[in-house]
C-alpha cells in the first residue's frame, strides 16, 4: 500500500494545465479533455487541440481491445502522451527525449488531483 499524499486538488481543468505547465519545463502545451471527449481546457488553440487530441486518444485506443490508460508517442521532433485517469484524459507534447515516466507520473497527478477537487468545467 502506497503511502497517502497531501497535495492540493485542482477545482478546474485550466488550472490542471496550468500545473503541468509550472512542473513540466519540457511541455510545448497540453489539454484536459473529458471522459468522452469534450475539450475543457487547452495551452493553446483550443479547436487545435481538442481535434489532435482527440486524434491521438482514438490511434492508441484503436490498437487494442480496450481503451488505454496511458500512451507514448516519440518521434524525431518531440514526443506525445496521452493518460486517463479519474473521468478525464490529458494530452502532452513535449521536446524529444523527454523522460516518459516521470511525464506520465505528472500528467496523472494532475488528473487525480482535477478529479479530487472540481467538476471540469
Amino acid at each position: 500500500m502506497s503511502p497517502s499524499v497531501d497535495a492540493p486538488t485542482l477545482p478546474d481543468a485550466q488550472r490542471a494545465v496550468g500545473y503541468l505547465e509550472e512542473i513540466s519545463r519540457e511541455l510545448r502545451g497540453c489539454a484536459i479533455l473529458s471522459e468522452d471527449g469534450e475539450l475543457l481546457a487547452a495551452s493553446g488553440d483550443p479547436e487545435a487541440w481538442g481535434e489532435a487530441a482527440r486524434e491521438l486518444i482514438a490511434a492508441a485506443d484503436a490498437a487494442g481491445s480496450e481503451p488505454v490508460a496511458h500512451a507514448h508517442v516519440a518521434t524525431g521532433d518531440g514526443e506525445a502522451f496521452c493518460v486517463r485517469e479519474g473521468g478525464y484524459v490529458a494530452v502532452a507534447v513535449t521536446e524529444r527525449f523527454t523522460l516518459a515516466s516521470l511525464m506520465v507520473f505528472d500528467m496523472r497527478t494532475a488528473l487525480r488531483r482535477l478529479a479530487a477537487g472540481g467538476d471540469g468545467s
